[in-house]
């Protein structure tokens, strides 16, 4: 395995954090169990991120569709995401990396809701790093949800028809004030996007591991990272242009 100071690290990671269930079935454990041993995997993988230079991770805990589960489910996951929010606020503190959560928020407990605000406002000033959590988040909705509020400030005269494109777009969509998303891991072994970061990802590298989300280790992100090193990313370009740029910078 190549070293640090051998790879180009990608500026923003996103995670699609897959394969809890399977692991509560393959360990022969109650299905809950997969989604408690899942928590805990989280914190190393931010410690890691921030230790090595990531500017943001944004990790993908609870779709738009996983409303459709069953209630005894959502009601554990919503327990968890309580649990891990109380958690996250001192560790973000220690580690100055700023919070916050995108997602249709409407959905969500008033509890749950004051509770994002108040990790957010607690977090809001830290620059080492910024951690994302994805929750009742879906790329459909926040591509709608950009394109109504455009409209609503082109009807109240703060935009312009003629200044929409996609610079402007790029503003009203959830993360627009971070880089764009390099590198998207997926855990547990699919090979799909699942309706995450729509617009975010449109030139994003993508890393499919069959490694469930509670088995991923700070080791098989070193192995996402090395992968991603070692792709040319031409964005447009030819392979010839990408090493003349090179050259010249």
């Amino acid at each position: 395995m190549t070293t640090l100071e051998d790879i180009h690290l990608p500026q923003h990671v996103a995670i699609i954090m897959d394969g809890n269930n399977r692991f509560a079935k393959k360990n022969h454990l109650p299905k809950g169990d997969g989604h408690k041993e899942g928590k805990t995997i989280l914190d190393p993988i931010v410690e890691y991120c921030r230790k090595v230079g990531v500017q943001a991770l944004t990790v993908f805990a609870f779709s738009s569709e996983n409303w459709k589960r069953p209630q005894a489910e959502v009601d554990l996951l919503m327990f968890l995401l309580e649990q891990t929010i109380h958690e996250q606020i001192p560790r973000m503190i220690k580690f100055e990396i700023s919070l916050r959560f995108i997602g249709d928020r409407s959905c969500l407990s008033p509890h749950l809701q004051a509770l994002f605000a108040e990790a957010e406002e607690r977090t809001a000033h830290f620059t080492k790093m910024t951690l994302s959590i994805a929750i009742s988040y879906g790329g459909h909705w926040d591509i709608a949800d950009s394109a109504k509020r455009i409209a609503q400030d082109v009807l109240n005269k703060k935009v312009s028809v003629d200044q929409i494109d996609a610079d402007l777009f790029g503003q009203y969509i959830s993360l627009g004030n971070l880089p764009p998303v390099d590198l998207l891991i997926r855990t547990g072994g699919d090979y799909r996007i699942s309706n995450f970061l729509l617009w975010q990802l449109a030139y994003a590298e993508l890393y499919f591991t069959k490694v469930l989300w509670p088995e991923f280790t700070v080791q098989e992100l070193q192995k996402a990272f090395d992968v991603f090193s070692e792709r040319e990313r031409r964005f447009g370009k030819t392979s010839e242009q990408i090493q003349q740029d090179k050259i010249e910078n």
